[in-house]
């Protein structure tokens, strides 16, 4: 992420599940993803970049434990009033997987709307990579390549979005293999429409 001591969200984290365009674009992504991915009650995944875990809320019914991964911590906040209610276990981490790392090894790595927000793409594929076991799945979603108007105040962006191919090159990059893009979603503001994609694959 762009900063271990700001919290760029931190003014946004109370309200942010109320904006219907952020909720409707990660119910979609959701979907898509349970479309993509066969999850298993026995599995262990990473939502990185997880936020008020709207994203691992649908996830949640069709794995055993999810770890949420976030550096913000006003958005960890937001998630700890749901954990009672969450359909598995839960184990939430408020961290920079970019400077530090974990121990542990996934199942699965879903991701929404994250990537963006990291300035050297192509190293967190590698931690990814790194982080799963093997025939591990990831799930990222992120955004189209776009003229800069899809954020209108600063959280913390590295990149207007990607170019679907160059996207799918950091995966392949890392290692990962059976590569698939899609779109899983469109964004609509003010501002304009902005497509989503899905990128999914396996070590």
């Amino acid at each position: 992420m762009k900063s271990k001591q700001k919290d760029f969200f931190s003014e946004k984290a109370a309200g942010f599940d109320a904006e219907s365009s952020i909720t409707q674009n990660v119910e979609s992504i959701g979907t898509h993803i349970l479309q993509q991915i066969s999850f298993t009650k026995d599995m262990h995944i990473m939502d990185f970049g997880s936020g008020t875990g709207l994203l691992l809320c649908q996830i949640a019914p069709f794995v055993g434990k999810i770890t949420a991964v976030d550096i913000s911590a006003s958005m960890n906040e937001v998630l700890k009033t749901k954990l009672a209610a969450i359909d598995c276990e839960v184990h939430l981490l408020e961290m920079d997987l970019t400077k530090e790392t974990l121990d542990t090894k996934f199942d699965g790595i879903i991701s929404s709307m994250t990537i963006h927000h990291i300035e050297n793409v192509q190293e967190i594929f590698k931690k990814f990579y790194s982080l799963l076991k093997v025939n591990g799945s990831i799930a990222i979603a992120d955004l189209d390549k776009e003229d800069g108007s899809f954020h209108t105040e600063d959280t913390g962006v590295f990149h207007n979005g990607f170019d679907r191919n160059e996207f799918l090159n950091f995966a392949k990059n890392a290692g990962f293999k059976n590569l698939k893009i899609q779109t899983a979603s469109t964004v609509i503001k003010p501002t304009g429409n902005y497509p989503v994609f899905l990128l999914t694959g396996e070590k």
